[in-house]
């Protein structure tokens, strides 16, 4: 059973000695983030290999707080369903992608494995991720995009930038001379596509917005797909405006 958190603050400080064998006891206190556990350096060690047991190993050097508790700077929080399952084989029930992501940081890898399966990670981060890796040059559109946008705004407190989703190569071969036309007006225009997937545009347009807002920026409205016709911009997509 995890500890509740006690009403101290956390002040992490010293850097203690390698975590050997003659220096820490069988029983240890962490604090994590400011939630405090109480828990065995063998349930710590239980997974040989993960960034947990490593932490706590005879080479690593561990951080203490204050109090001489074992520092981890991390959620605390979501740390409590790492320690059930080290401990016991408890599998969470709750904050599935938080402990998900937790996991992976501490790379229990049988638990990540286990998230991984269900349905809120499978939809939104496997089977997403890979999506986007069937999207040539992703990432790169993607950064992109924030670097016109945050060139444009460095006078104004946003920027536009328009999103060319083009799921074939027909759309592709429709959308050249709209794209022209916009380079030529000096426009922020970025193209994403074409794909080999099944996955529709608003998919890549839902996926495109999350990373956005991933790393801290803020997507106004909603982007909603619509198609460039042949020597026209009828019907492109609506303006993003990405603010900081």
């Amino acid at each position: 059973m995890n500890l509740t958190s006690m009403p101290r603050s956390p002040r992490p400080g010293r850097t203690a000695p390698p975590a050997s064998q003659s220096t820490i006891s069988p029983v240890v206190e962490l604090n994590v983030g400011g939630e405090f556990y109480t828990t065995t350096v063998g349930t710590l060690r239980k997974l040989p290999g993960s960034k947990l047991a490593e932490m706590f190993s005879s080479s690593a050097k561990v951080f203490t707080d204050a109090e001489g508790r074992f520092f981890i700077d991390r959620p605390g929080t979501y740390f409590g369903p790492i320690l059930d399952y080290l401990r016991s084989g408890q599998l969470p029930t709750q904050h599935i992608p938080e402990v998900y992501r937790e996991a992976q940081f501490y790379e229990i890898k049988p638990l990540v494995k286990f998230l991984e399966d269900t349905p809120q990670i499978f939809g939104e981060q496997v089977a997403r991720k890979q999506f986007l890796l069937r999207v040539p040059g992703y990432s790169e559109n993607l950064e992109l995009m924030v670097r016109l946008a945050r060139a444009e705004a460095v006078a104004a407190r946003y920027s536009s930038v328009l999103v060319c989703a083009v799921r074939t190569e027909e759309d592709a071969a429709h959308c050249v001379e709209s794209l022209r036309v916009l380079e030529a007006d000096k426009r922020l225009v970025v193209q994403f596509g074409p794909w080999k997937a099944a996955p529709v545009i608003r998919d890549l347009l839902d996926s495109v917005r999350m990373d956005i807002e991933a790393q801290g920026y803020q997507c106004p409205g909603s982007l909603i797909p619509r198609y460039c016709m042949p020597r026209s911009l009828s019907g492109w997509p609506k303006t993003w405006k990405v603010q900081e």
